[in-house]
């Protein structure tokens, strides 16, 4: 009997009258160009099958034990995004927002965590390669070039097992594809967009070589500062990577990439100022960042039997952060991560043991480093109609800090995570899932630490406790060959939820907490030329108790979560040769980031795009054109940190036209 499961490195009640106004505009639209194209039977008769790997395994998503969503190539090429961050902001069901402005490294909230802290509770890897910070600075996503990115795959509440700390809300696992061929790609656009990727690649048998460059530049948003200069930023970056097979049993790869970044970004602006021009300066100097990140990673993967293969990866990363409107706060970061893992495949099961080590530093005024090794193992078992899993991991955490001064702090944490599951398939288009998921998140360096935003000096507030929760997920696959629909409900109980408290200014804990929500995504051919997608959610993230806060925030609905959040989308295929794709995107309001009194005068306001994305191959299929335009409706979009403390962000329409060669 062929085995069924397959071994992969794991280097992987809405409101209605809230959307209807712009969101009926937009897809009447759709509607009329749905009939005007639908007669063009050009679509494949079947959606494509949706595959996951979040467990080192890869299986049918209908088959997984846990929840998920996944975004391929053709979900990218489709959206005519010009970043990651754009992407994922527009096109998933995941809350991103500039971290203070700064676009390059977005705030990020899932499941109830919020815009304020939620980044920390999401442990984000690129092939394997962990992106979370030691520190409050949230993942570089501005240093991942879109056109490198082959899949994306997010999973909810679920993967404390394999990633550990910080896996509380789930995780997100970004792949890259191997060049096979040449190809260039330019695009060019308003407010000073420009950009440019260039890749080639060989794939052979016993080797392969893949190298990419991309540039990518804006020249602001905003009007001037006293310096003369807008909210303007540039990015490149270069990566390769190299993969042989000595031997049949033996894989070595070898990859590296650089990035660098520099970015300026607005202050926040008043309610009044930001509602009658939320491009203006109000005399202040932009925040400037400039990032520089090196990394490189070690590979081997070793088959000492067919169903038995030893993997090792070992890994660095060299990063240089100066932020400030001055000459600039300096820090410069080291990461080392060692990965070992040893996993055996058979006819009905799937075992992987194996250890992880991350070691984080920061230099700056003082030197601080954090330490994470950890053991875990992660089974699944296959039973006809019936799939279980379980797994369990054991991580050391250790703190160590030593000032300008010589004197030092020392700490460590002993965690553990579990998780078991279930599915089970009624039929080839029924199955229902469920799992339960013990996770945490231990703090990051600045946590022990308090800054008097008055005089600016730092004192050390204690080392706080982590973060502990477990979350239980219950869903429904329902997969025909014409529409692909899934139901997941979730609650979530925590314990030491981490977070700044707003009036101290002290990092400290929430002693209880809960989160509970309803997700759904739909996605579903309407004809042979056009298909549709949903991907809603209703999510309630509240705070029990919390002593800090001598009761006013008992009760209360963590700031920085929308209630609801809703993506609608069409494709439409035009011809043989060309594509057009409409999306609405929209989020509830919601309190301010730092409100958790919930007694702001001024709330989080709605946000909300129309964003319109259209492709053309000519007759010759290496050359296609295409042409985007996001925010269509020019919607006045703002993160709201407190009462007049609004960073504007995607309050104008912007457009890009570019080509692609592939050759």
């Amino acid at each position: 009997m062929r085995s069924r499961y397959s071994a992969t490195s794991v280097t992987s009640a809405i409101p209605a009258a809230a959307v209807f106004i712009p969101a009926s505009s937009f897809l009447c639209l759709a509607c009329f160009t749905s009939s005007a194209f639908a007669d063009e039977p050009v679509r494949e008769a079947r959606l494509a099958p949706v595959v996951v790997t979040a467990t080192g395994v890869a299986m049918p998503d209908s088959e997984a034990t846990y929840a998920s969503e996944v975004h391929t190539r053709a979900d990218i090429e489709r959206a005519g995004a010009t970043s990651l961050v754009d992407f994922l902001s527009r096109q998933t069901s995941l809350q991103l927002v500039p971290s203070y402005g700064n676009r390059f490294t977005p705030a990020i909230s899932m499941r109830g965590y919020g815009s304020g802290d939620g980044y920390q509770n999401i442990v984000i890897t690129v092939d394997g390669r962990r992106l979370n910070n030691v520190d409050m600075v949230p993942q570089l996503l501005g240093a991942i070039s879109l056109a490198d990115v082959d899949r994306i795959e997010i999973t909810k509440g679920s993967g404390s097992v394999m990633y550990g700390d910080g896996a509380t809300a789930g995780t997100i696992q970004i792949y890259t594809a191997a060049r096979d061929g040449a190809s260039a790609q330019a695009y060019a656009g308003n407010n000073g967009i420009v950009g440019g990727t260039v890749a080639a690649g060989l794939n052979k048998d016993y080797f392969s070589v893949s190298a990419s460059a991309d540039h990518s530049a804006y020249g602001g948003f905003s009007d001037r500062d006293p310096t003369g200069h807008r909210d303007e930023s540039r990015s490149d970056s270069w990566n390769v990577g190299l993969t042989g097979r000595p031997a049949d049993a033996l894989k070595l790869t070898l990859d590296a990439g650089s990035a660098r970044i520099d970015a300026r970004y607005p202050n926040p602006l008043t309610k009044y100022q930001f509602d009658h021009d939320p491009d203006m300066n109000t005399g202040k100097v932009y925040n400037r960042q400039k990032l520089d990140s090196d990394t490189w990673r070690l590979g081997a993967e070793y088959a000492i039997q067919p169903d038995l293969r030893l993997s090792a990866r070992h890994g660095e990363e060299d990063k240089t952060s100066i932020y400030g409107a001055g000459a600039g706060w300096e820090s410069d970061y080291r990461y080392i991560s060692d990965d070992v893992s040893l996993q055996y495949t058979g006819q009905r099961t799937v075992l992987t043991a194996g250890f992880q080590a991350f070691d984080g530093r920061r230099d700056g005024s003082d030197k601080t480093t954090k330490r994470n090794t950890a053991w875990y193992a992660q089974g699944q078992y296959l039973l006809d109609s019936l799939s279980l899993s379980a797994g369990a991991r054991a991580e050391k955490v250790e703190y160590r800090n030593k000032a300008e001064d010589g004197a030092t702090l020392h700490d460590d944490e002993h965690l553990t995570a579990w998780d078991i599951g279930a599915n089970y398939r009624f039929s080839d288009t029924l199955s229902v899932f469920g799992n339960y998921d013990s996770a945490y998140q231990a703090p990051d360096i600045d946590r022990f630490f308090t800054v008097d935003w008055m005089t600016g000096a730092v004192s050390f507030n204690g080392f706080i406790q982590p973060a502990r929760v477990h979350t239980l997920n219950l869903g429904l696959h329902h997969t025909t060959a014409a529409n692909r629909l899934k139901l997941t409900v979730f609650h979530a109980r925590l314990k030491d939820e981490i977070y700044l408290e707003p009036v101290s200014y002290k990092n400290t804990n929430i002693d209880r907490s809960h989160k509970y929500g309803l997700e759904v995504q739909d996605t579903w051919l309407i004809s042979e030329a056009v298909a549709g997608r949903l991907n809603y959610a209703w999510t309630r993230a509240i705070i029990d108790h919390e002593d800090e806060g001598n009761g006013a925030y008992d009760g209360q609905e963590l700031p920085g979560v929308p209630r609801h959040s809703l993506l609608l989308g069409v494709n439409m295929l035009i011809g043989e040769r060309s594509s057009l794709d409409l999306s609405y995107t929209w989020r509830s309001e919601t309190w301010a980031a730092g409100d958790f009194a919930n007694d702001n005068a001024q709330k989080q306001r709605a946000y909300q795009s129309a964003d319109v994305a259209y492709r053309y191959t000519l007759k010759n299929p290496q050359l296609e054109l295409f042409a985007a335009v996001t925010n269509l409706f020019e919607y006045k979009n703002g993160v709201w940190v407190g009462d007049d403390q609004i960073y504007p962000v995607d309050f104008s329409r912007t457009w890009k036209v570019g080509a692609k060669l592939s050759f």
